[in-house]
Parts: C-alpha cells; sequence; structure tokens
C-alpha cells in the first residue's frame, strides 16, 4: 500500500497497483477509459455515458449523489475514485470504512491537469497520462487570441434558475476562452431571478446541456426577459467534464468564440 494525498487533503492508503477500480465520476470514467484500464475498472455510475461500451456493460452502483453500498461492497474494489462536488461526503465517508477512495477537487484546469497525472500514477499509465495532458495544454494554449471579450451568463438549472458561479470549473473554462462570467462574484451555482439578471446585463447567455437539459423551448423564456442578450444552447460536457475530454473542448471553444467576435 501507498500513503496518499488526495485533492482534498485526505490521507488515503491506495494499493501499488490497484486491481478493481470503481469510478463514482462521469469525467474522470472516461479518462480511466482513455488509460486503458478496462479490465481494472469493474463499476461506474448510471451517469458515466461515456465511452458508451462502459455504459453498456460495466456495472453500475448507482448515481454520483446515491450509490448502492451493497453493490459496491460485492464488486470488492481496491479503489474507488470520487469528486468533491459530484459525490457527498458521508458517501465518500462510509466507502472509505471499507475501501481506499481517493477524492478530486476540481476548479481550474490546473486542477483537471493535477487530477491526470496523480491518477496516471496510482493506475501506473503515467505515459498514457502525461499524453493526454500535453494534448489538453497544446489545445488550450491554440485557442483564438484578441477575440473580443464577451459579458456570459452560463445557466445548469431552471426551476429555479440557476448559473455556475466564479469560483467552479465551468467559469474556469470561460475565463480561458476570454469571456467575463457575469456572476463571478457569486459562489457555486447561485440561483438568480431573470430580472435580476437582466440588471448585470449579459451579451450571452449559454443554456447547458446538462445537469439540466436545456431546449429551445426555453430560449423564449429567457430572451423575453433579457432581450439585450443572445441566447446560445451550448454543449455542457465541453464546459464541465474535466477529464480526458478536455483534449475536445478548445475546438469546440474555438468554434464558439471565432461565430461570436
Amino acid at each position: 500500500m501507498r500513503r496518499l494525498t488526495d485533492m482534498t487533503g485526505r490521507i488515503v492508503e491506495v494499493p501499488i497497483r490497484p486491481k478493481r477500480i470503481i469510478s463514482l465520476v462521469p469525467s474522470q470514467t472516461e479518462l480511466l477509459y482513455d488509460l486503458g484500464l478496462n479490465n481494472e475498472v469493474v463499476g461506474i455510475t448510471k451517469f458515466c455515458v461515456h465511452p458508451d461500451e462502459w455504459f453498456r456493460s460495466k456495472p453500475r452502483v448507482g448515481g454520483t449523489k446515491q450509490v448502492h453500498i451493497d453493490i459496491i461492497k460485492n464488486l470488492q474494489p481496491d479503489l474507488v475514485l470520487a469528486n468533491k462536488e459530484e459525490n457527498t461526503e458521508e458517501i465518500v465517508n462510509e466507502i472509505a470504512a471499507f475501501c481506499p477512495v481517493w477524492v478530486s477537487d476540481i476548479q481550474t484546469l490546473d486542477d483537471a491537469l493535477t487530477m491526470i497525472r496523480e491518477v496516471g500514477a496510482m493506475t501506473h499509465t503515467i505515459e498514457s497520462a502525461s499524453m493526454i495532458t500535453r494534448q489538453i495544454v497544446n489545445g488550450f494554449d491554440a485557442l483564438p487570441a484578441n477575440v473580443p471579450g464577451k459579458k456570459v451568463a452560463y445557466f445548469i438549472w431552471r426551476k429555479p434558475w440557476m448559473c455556475a458561479g466564479g469560483d467552479t470549473f465551468i467559469s474556469n473554462m470561460l475565463l480561458h476562452m476570454g469571456w467575463q462570467n457575469v456572476l463571478a462574484g457569486k459562489l457555486r451555482y447561485p440561483e438568480i431571478e431573470l430580472a435580476e439578471l437582466k440588471a448585470l446585463q449579459p451579451e450571452l447567455i449559454l443554456l447547458s446541456s446538462e445537469p439540466y437539459p436545456f431546449k429551445e423551448a426555453h430560449m423564449a423564456e429567457i430572451k423575453a426577459a433579457v432581450p439585450g442578450a443572445e441566447i446560445l444552447l451550448v454543449d455542457g460536457e465541453m464546459f464541465s467534464w474535466y477529464g480526458s475530454r478536455l483534449r475536445l473542448a478548445p475546438g469546440y471553444f474555438g468554434e464558439l468564440m471565432n461565430s461570436r467576435s
């Protein structure tokens, strides 16, 4: 066993070579796949939709906020990967009573890169992890420069309306695009009234595909309240998945930036 410190400061005793891994985080599940750990991963959540072949074949242990502890125990993992935001402290503590749980804490691109490297080190896939991080860094370095910034609001929920605040990974992605989150002064995912949003004068309102599945029908409702803003439906995975999917994000962001300049 190795004594490691996870990204929340917890000391975790991790097997020298984990052989039975469960992931409770969709972003990190896809990373494990891209690290070539098909045989080692024995369980995922119902929200781990990438890759499709794992979604269809791997045992599911519940969601991210509600897991089936009995299923996890029966799978006999020697390592569980969790995340501070996506999983609850109660879940982490309950699983940690019988299995090592390594918890990530991701608010920035640098945090995501650190997580990828550390998961690579834990799973003896350092070379693959290094290649993935290089691809991500190169992609973000190649984002268009000198594109006019936009004042942006990023919606994640309806009833109540909720947006991404300034200390979220989503907001950090907007920052890397050179865009300004009009709710940067708020923490996490604040509730907001549309009249309040109008006063912040966003130029662009992004409606995410997840966790709330915004559709075109919702655009008119917001447009009526904030008529001065352009409203777009966007791929939430590009803004909020912090694993190997980040390799795809710069291309998506670049298209958005160029089309709105």
